[in-house]
């Protein structure tokens, strides 16, 4: 008795869950129904794999709306149409930018909404349609796979340049660099007491430029300040040699004023006779160069008066 009491109770319970279910159901379909919708065209220029009828349409990450209907332009087949409806209280505006996204690695897409400025009209049908066309963005996997197509070129353009690089001309030249580096370094390691003599000489040297920098820097400071103590000293002697040369001035200034008369007149007269005097002293010089000249030739003659004598002939 107990046994049937407990199944009729299982039953009841399962009944109700049952039927509750149903009531939910239909006030969710009469909701939806009731719920007053938007429609949109989303055009996109790319392809929409993952994207399906029932996807969730978003608005900043919030859920607004689904996708009721996926076809291909007929004019143009590169693009397609998504028709999408949002709620009626969806602020969907003029710049209110759309793009294709995706759900973590699953490969589930869905279109996500971004943008619209405050002062933004809303988005409203033009007069050749009757539903508000929105164009999408690129999304970012269509970017991925312009850049990876991109970067499939350079590298392939890299790989071309690298097989050039690595002929085989290359390749022996190459290896002559080697063996000539290599016989370099052994010429190296063969000399390497000389290089380390060389290393300690080189330091020898610069200690020994060091010293001599050092003293060079001494005897400038002791003529820098030798110089610096005979300047007070030299600038007196200056100052007495303008002092004197001053005075000097002076004096020959008052002396010219004092003998200005005998000047002009030496100027005038002693000048004038200067020049005769000079012709008189030049014909003198010439009488005694012939003179000096008749001496040396004949000097008895010019004493005594006589000429010269004659030889004898026999």
């Amino acid at each position: 008795m107990e046994t049937r009491a407990n199944h009729v109770l299982i039953g009841l319970f399962t009944l109700a869950v049952l039927l509750s279910a149903i009531l939910f159901a239909l006030w969710a379909a009469k909701y939806s129904s009731d719920k007053s919708w938007n429609e949109y065209d989303v055009i996109f220029n790319e392809a929409v794999t993952g994207l399906t009828v029932g996807s969730v349409v978003q608005y900043n990450g919030i859920a607004v709306g689904d996708v009721r209907k996926l076809s291909l332009d007929v004019k143009d087949p590169n693009k397609v149409i998504a028709r999408i409806r949002v709620g009626a209280e969806t602020p969907v505006k003029v710049d209110t930018k759309a793009k294709l996204a995706f759900v973590g690695l699953t490969g589930v897409a869905q279109i996500q909404f971004s943008g619209g400025t405050v002062n933004s009209p809303r988005l409203h049908a033009g007069e050749d349609t009757e539903i508000p066309k929105i164009y999408a963005e690129e999304s970012a996997f269509a970017k991925l796979i312009n850049s990876t197509t991109d970067i499939t070129v350079t590298a392939a353009d890299v790989l071309l340049r690298i097989n050039k690089m690595l002929s085989e001309e290359n390749v022996q030249r190459i290896s002559n660099t080697l063996s000539n580096i290599e016989a370099v370094t052994g010429s190296i390691a063969s000399e390497k007491k000389n290089i380390a003599e060389l290393i300690a000489e080189a330091r020898n040297a610069a200690a020994s430029l060091d010293k001599t920098l050092v003293s060079t820097n001494n005897v400038v400071n002791k003529l820098d300040q030798n110089l610096v103590n005979q300047i007070p000293q030299l600038v007196t002697k200056i100052d007495r040699t303008l002092v004197q040369l001053e005075a000097l001035s002076r004096n020959v200034n008052g002396v010219v004023a004092e003998n200005r008369e005998a000047i002009s007149s030496f100027g005038n007269q002693g000048l004038a006779q200067v020049g005769p005097t000079i012709t008189e002293l030049r014909g003198l010089l010439r009488q005694l160069n012939r003179v000096s000249a008749r001496l040396e030739e004949n000097p008895a003659a010019f004493i005594l008066g006589r000429g010269k004598p004659e030889e004898f002939e026999p």
